[in-house]
């Protein structure tokens, strides 16, 4: 990423937010590993895993007189629909936040810093795709082509994580903006394809209230409940109206301004002039007492409230969000669908049908398409490797790719979406090579890290 090798004091200009996001998303990962592991162990517990299965079939109602407000065509939703349409949807609200924010400041701002893992996401959607497709071809499974498109932010840089600061800074910016890339695709894909029968009135009103977000962020609006409150109906109209829901979740997020209130100058006088009251003699004072006089404490609301406004509605949602994202949604949603009942399941159906699609586009499609696609856009000139690292920690990384794992679920679930055993029986199988391909790709990425990074700390994460 050349401005990365432009400038010699990057370690030390990296964001903390950056950092931070980064530390969430691989600790998120640790949670994530946990929820799976545990729904697997009490999926195939004899009498506790009849509770479990059961649990997700409950109705769940947010009813005011005879309108609920989880229902879907006049029908409640279960806790299974509730997680995968109404929770993912703030998962999908926060990723649209993330790919905004990347596009106005990120990894994304600057065409040639962008184009290495942009080139290298492509690779990594068509290569497994076609992988799939040639495997899965003229079969009963031909429909979920698009499950081993996307890699797992969190469950990838929690296996990062394990490494420490071993692994260049620079290697985790290029993983988390492919996986960006990624999910542009899956949402793309799941707009494109997992639309039913359009409704196209309450399309039209989703698409009023989206233009009315737009005139207010253009008006300077910055009130979040504004646009997560008309962004609350505009979900409830796409989950009635043919669109899946989750699409609403981002383009919400797209209408969320990204400027604060306060200019930073503006912030930093309103500052200088509220702590400027408090004089050097005042000191002895405050040091007497823990209780602050009334014009103290209007000083002290005046930086307050500064602070609050010179923080963009866009960042102060995606940091507000990302807790909740990372520690409860996408482990909840995790537990909810990586549950297999396995006790009955033949072990060498792991290495046929749906299974080994999905494990060989995930392992060798990622591999292959990752890797391959960005030695051709370095090999052209057309950018540059990311700082310190080389082909070999690349391939690695390319590895790690392949842990398709909750998106990867998500879309699963969207294709074979059916009460039917045969379907039910094919869903199966297919989170079964989901769990699978991200485990080898896990593990294998792991293994070639450690033999690859150097023992020390990367240059640019020491402190």
């Amino acid at each position: 990423m050349s401005t990365i090798q432009q400038e010699p004091d990057f370690p030390h200009r990296v964001f903390y937010a950056a950092r931070q996001t980064l530390r969430r998303h691989a600790s998120g990962g640790n949670v994530l590993i946990a929820a799976t592991v545990l729904a697997l162990v009490v999926a195939n517990i004899p009498g506790i895993n009849e509770y479990y299965f059961n649990f997700w079939t409950q109705e769940i109602r947010l009813q005011v007189g005879d309108f609920n407000i989880f229902s879907h065509s006049g029908h409640p939703m279960d806790m299974l629909a509730f997680i995968n349409d109404a929770l993912m949807a703030v998962f999908f609200f926060s990723i649209g936040l993330e790919i905004k924010r990347e596009i106005l400041v990120g990894e994304l701002a600057s065409f040639k810093q962008a184009l290495l893992p942009i080139m290298a996401a492509v690779g990594g959607m068509v290569c497994p795709v076609l992988i799939y497709w040639l495997m899965a071809g003229g079969t009963e499974y031909s429909g979920g082509a698009a499950i081993p498109m996307a890699t797992d932010i969190a469950f990838s840089l929690g296996v990062l994580a394990m490494l420490g600061k071993r692994v260049p800074l620079s290697l985790k910016i290029f993983l988390t903006t492919l996986a960006v890339v990624d999910d542009i695709g899956g949402i793309v894909v799941i707009a494109t394809f997992y639309s039913t029968h359009i409704e196209a009135d309450l399309l039209l009103y989703a698409a009023g209230l989206l233009v009315v977000l737009l005139l207010g962020s253009h008006m300077h609006i910055k009130s979040k409940i504004f646009y997560l409150g008309i962004g609350g109906v505009v979900w409830f109209l796409f989950l009635n109206s043919g669109i899946h829901p989750t699409i609403a979740g981002v383009l919400v997020a797209f209408c969320v301004p990204a400027t604060p209130v306060f200019a930073p100058k503006k912030y930093i006088k309103i500052i200088r002039n509220s702590i400027a009251h408090f004089r050097g003699e005042d000191d002895e004072l405050l040091s007497q007492r823990t209780i602050l006089n009334r014009q103290q404490l209007n000083w002290l609301k005046e930086v307050e409230s500064a602070s609050d406004k010179v923080i963009s509605p866009l960042q102060e949602l995606e940091d507000s969000l990302h807790p909740i994202v990372n520690y409860f949604i996408v482990p909840l949603f995790a537990f909810a669908n990586a549950g297999i009942f396995l006790l009955e399941t033949d072990p060498a159906s792991v290495f046929e049908g749906v299974s080994l699609a999905v494990i060989l586009a995930l392992v060798v499609g990622k591999f292959a398409g990752i890797l391959g696609f960005s030695w051709l856009t370095v090999k052209l000139g057309a950018a540059p490797m990311p700082d310190h690292s080389n082909w070999k920690m690349m391939a690695a990384v390319s590895m790690l790719g392949g842990i398709g794992f909750t998106v990867s679920l998500f879309i699963a679930a969207l294709t074979f979406n059916g009460a039917d055993p045969h379907t039910v029986e094919l869903l199966g199988h297919a989170k079964l090579g989901i769990v699978a391909g991200s485990l080898l790709a896990g593990v294998g990425g792991w293994l070639l890290l450690h033999v690859t990074l150097p023992k020390d700390a990367a240059p640019d994460e020491e402190d």
